[in-house]
């Protein structure tokens, strides 16, 4: 998981090499030093895992955070929440005042708005309505970032050895949107932007529907810059964008890339993928 300042200057190299996306990265940007803050500024574990059932969970293809197991204190990521509104009022300054008003109005309620975000990370995400982008959302889920991101840091080492070979996150549930291929064999890592975590799955093999019949599973690439490719599936037609920096110098921050490579997911779209 990258530094800020490392990660604000990939964003600076972003802007000038994919100028269109310029604006999404300075709010990206302003996102992550947001992030930043409520990550030190958190106080208490959120969530909590067992210990003891650690390994059972992981063996039997179940997330550590388990969003239904009782009541959980969101004063911090409510906190957090309020802070996003600020900068949702940039991207689209209508929604963000409305929302602000029924938090006030108690129209809107946060703690309903994370139970809903539970059910969707750990559902069919291809059920979801991808034709409008919901901002409010986004920024419930992002909320929960700096609270799912201390499990995964503390776990990351105990989840690699455990052989996870399931296609969802193992700390959250939420299905990759993006991933990479690392060291010199091209092992391929999937990348959870709703905790931050990486873990490795096999190549030959479709995180949705676990297809592993190599006719049926292909990529694309775009011809500007190989680099950057989208695993597709021919049985359930889903994709996957992969970033492979292997022949450079460069660390993927693939929270960053996911956005540099909005393009990638309008050219999937356009084939039929989703």
């Amino acid at each position: 998981m990258a530094k800020l300042k490392d990660s604000l200057k990939i964003i600076e190299k972003r802007k000038d090499s994919s100028p269109h996306y310029r604006e999404l990265l300075d709010i990206f940007g302003d996102i992550l030093i947001l992030r930043e803050e409520y990550r030190q500024k958190m106080k208490q574990n959120i969530f909590r895992i067992d210990d003891k059932l650690i390994s059972k969970k992981l063996s039997g293809g179940l997330p550590l955070v388990d969003f239904a197991a009782g009541e959980l204190d969101l004063r911090e990521p409510k906190e957090y929440f309020l802070a996003l509104l600020k900068i949702a009022e940039e991207i689209n300054p209508e929604a963000a005042r409305e929302a602000m008003r029924d938090l006030v109005d108690g129209k809107l309620n946060y703690e309903a708005m994370v139970r809903e975000s539970f059910e969707y990370l750990q559902g069919d995400e291809s059920d979801q309505d991808d034709e409008a982008f919901d901002l409010i959302g986004f920024f419930v889920e992002e909320s929960l970032r700096p609270a799912l991101e201390k499990i995964a840091r503390q776990y990351a080492r105990r989840i690699s050895k455990s052989g996870w070979e399931e296609g969802y996150c193992p700390v959250c549930g939420k299905e990759p949107k993006i991933g990479e291929l690392r060291e010199e064999e091209g092992k391929r890592f999937l990348f959870c932007s709703q905790c931050g975590l990486e873990w490795h799955f096999r190549r030959i093999k479709c995180p949705f529907c676990g297809n592993e019949e190599q006719k049926t599973l292909s990529y694309f690439t775009v011809e500007e810059d190989e680099r950057y490719r989208v695993d597709v599936c021919e049985r359930c037609k889903r994709y996957i964008k992969i970033v492979d920096f292997r022949n450079s110098r460069e660390e993927a921050n693939l929270d960053i890339e996911d956005i540099a490579t909005i393009h990638l997911d309008m050219l999937a779209n356009e084939e039929g993928y989703n």
